[in-house]
């Protein structure tokens, strides 16, 4: 089942007995358990039906007998084990299902690690309820997750600043989100998010972030690249170079499986990027301007870069030189 799938039967009081959640994206993890401990039960009944733990303070016996348990004046009780990777012995825990009442609702938040789906632990917890692995989003991923994010909240989003935010908040969904609550609550319902409302809430200049660069470099704009690295090197707390180095290897990857794609229909060229077909000319246009060879050399470039910007072989450059270098060695095939 996907976080979709289950959340929505949670919200049709379809309860599982069992959910363990678990895997390398803890967001979906803390979306469906915050879900189930706010809206399974009434607030009345959660004084007394609802039991949460975190798995460095408890054992595994603790939790079964907290499972065992019926529900006072209720029809649930529900049982939220979170930061379970911490618990000693998880994989005992087996031996207590078949204890556990039909009115319990035990969940497991396991987060960074996932369970073995061969042994009888996990096939036991498939069985009798939902074993769920919340997977990392790749960064091709992120726009579209904004997207179905803000649809969900009644809002729209402008394909750039869709990106703008995607190239700037990365793949930490947690991140992600909150500036997105934050959107929602500055921005009128309804209203379709664009660049400028980006610049007001989130801080991301419309005129002066990675996603121009791109463009800039991807057209071979010398002027530009250098107006907007400038301004990244005065402003380089929230414009660090390792994180714009790791960004540009990213495009030039994208423009090497652009060179490489067999399918050179517009669709056949967006799917093979990655990238949402509404910037597709602009990533044409540095196919046109950067060869095979061209990429490779730049990746090159980026890879010396990203070592500087962690310090080694720089020389005592300052970040803003460092800038101002490798963006001249891309624009000028040094």
């Amino acid at each position: 089942m996907t976080y979709q799938e289950i959340i929505s039967d949670i919200r049709k009081k379809k309860i599982a007995p069992i959910y363990f959640l678990m895997g390398e994206e803890p967001y979906f993890i803390d979306l469906i358990s915050d879900i189930i401990e706010d809206e399974v039960l009434d607030e009345a009944d959660k004084a007394f039906n609802q039991i949460v733990v975190y798995g460095r303070d408890v054992d595994v016996e603790t939790i079964a007998n907290h499972a065992r348990s019926f529900p006072m004046m209720g029809d649930k009780m529900v049982v939220i084990v979170k930061e379970a990777q911490d618990l000693k012995n998880i994989e005992d825990f087996e031996k207590y299902l078949d204890s556990i009442p039909e009115t319990t609702v035990l969940v497991f938040g396991y987060k960074y690690k996932k369970l073995d789906k061969r042994k009888s632990f996990a096939k036991q917890i498939d069985k009798r309820g939902v074993l769920f692995e919340s997977k990392k989003l790749y960064d091709n991923n992120i726009p579209t997750w904004i997207r179905e994010r803000l649809k969900e909240s009644g809002y729209t989003i402008s394909p750039k600043a869709e990106q703008m935010l995607a190239d700037f908040l990365g793949t930490d969904l947690h991140k992600i989100n909150n500036e997105l609550t934050k959107l929602t609550i500055a921005v009128s319902k309804g209203k379709r998010i664009e660049d400028i409302d980006i610049e007001r809430n989130i801080g991301i200049s419309k005129d002066f972030n990675v996603f121009e660069l791109q463009n800039a470099i991807g057209a071979r704009d010398v002027l530009k690249a250098n107006q907007i690295v400038n301004y990244f090197g005065d402003n380089a707390k929230e414009n660090p170079l390792l994180v714009t180095a790791i960004t540009l290897y990213g495009y030039f990857t994208k423009l090497l499986k652009g060179h490489y794609a067999t399918d050179r229909s517009r669709n056949g060229l967006a799917t093979a990027l990655g990238v949402n077909p509404f910037f597709l000319n602009d990533y044409m246009t540095a196919m046109s301007n950067y060869s095979i060879a061209d990429c490779v050399r730049c990746i090159a470039i980026l890879r010396e870069f990203d070592l500087k910007a962690v310090g080694y072989n720089n020389g005592d450059v300052n970040e803003k030189d460092l800038y101002r270098e490798m963006i001249f060695r891309i624009l000028h095939n040094v």
